[in-house]
């Protein structure tokens, strides 16, 4: 008797618990039927500046309650949008992420609006060995003569100055992908500047010799130098210029007129006959 009520409670726990089990599970499906929407998604990887067309994308199912602000549904509404960045396969498309609308594809889709973009030659010391990669912040260096002021003594000074700070590395060559690490040694490096920085390169790359020194990518300080010159490396004092002075001339007093005495004079007094007269000699 024992044995038989034991089945029988053994059963019933049984079956509660298979119960249990098929209730929770179509809960579950329930509830993630209900939080499951659409998005657009990358199938292919894409460097910066390519163009979507609709067999670049797909669309699968996202959880909606993670769904990023920005986000696509429909790949129509992504055909011949640009992007600004590297994308990877899988990754969703954000409009944060594209250049505006009706921007061409390549390099210029790339530029901020308001700045410009400008190439300088390189070579493997120049770019930093290869490691100024699109997406780094360089400061450029000049290495010129320095003009000399008017009574100078010292002529045509060497001088090396940090010319512009914080200049963001838009492409090394003809590549603009910022996904890679590895350092690539080129003969150009493309550069994302203001109009007015891009002057300053143009003059600087005339007058002198352009090396790239690389930053930290979250440094934004901009501390300002004074330049190193020839008597700074060598520690050299500079002495002050001093003005040619014209030579003394020697005092020479005024000759003093010397007075002379007149000589004194002997009269001699003669008497002859009745008359009487005087000489003098």
């Amino acid at each position: 008797m024992r044995n038989v009520r034991a089945l029988v409670m053994i059963g019933a726990a049984l079956v509660a618990g298979l119960l249990a089990v098929i209730l929770a599970t179509q809960w579950i499906n329930q509830q993630a039927r209900l939080g499951v929407g659409k998005l657009a998604v990358l199938a292919v990887d894409l460097q910066p500046g390519s163009r979507l067309v609709p067999p670049m994308l797909s669309v699968v199912d996202w959880p909606t309650s993670s769904i990023p602000p920005g986000a696509f549904t429909d790949v129509k509404e992504l055909d011949g949008r640009v992007v600004k960045v590297s994308l990877q396969r899988g990754e969703p498309v954000l409009e944060s992420k594209l250049a505006p609308v009706g921007a061409k594809g390549g390099l210029s889709a790339v530029v901020t609006e308001g700045k410009r973009a400008i190439t300088v030659r390189v070579n493997d010391v120049v770019g930093v060995a290869g490691f100024a990669l699109p997406g780094n912040y360089v400061d450029i260096l000049v290495s010129t003569r320095q003009d000399a002021a008017k009574n100078d003594q010292a002529k045509d000074q060497a001088i090396s100055k940090i010319v512009l700070e914080r200049i963001l590395v838009l492409a090394v060559a003809q590549e603009a992908s910022r996904d890679d690490t590895k350092p690539k040694v080129v003969n150009a490096v493309t550069l994302e500047v203001t109009p007015e920085q891009a002057e300053k390169i143009d003059v600087a790359r005339s007058v002198g010799t352009l090396s790239l020194v690389l930053r930290n990518q979250i440094d934004d300080k901009t501390p300002r130098t004074a330049g190193a010159r020839k008597q700074d490396l060598l520690q050299i004092a500079t002495e002050p210029v001093r003005q040619p002075t014209k030579p003394k001339q020697a005092y020479r007093a005024k000759p003093v007129p010397v007075v002379t005495a007149a000589p004194k004079k002997h009269q001699v007094e003669m008497i002859k006959g009745m008359s009487k007269s005087a000489i003098e000699f």
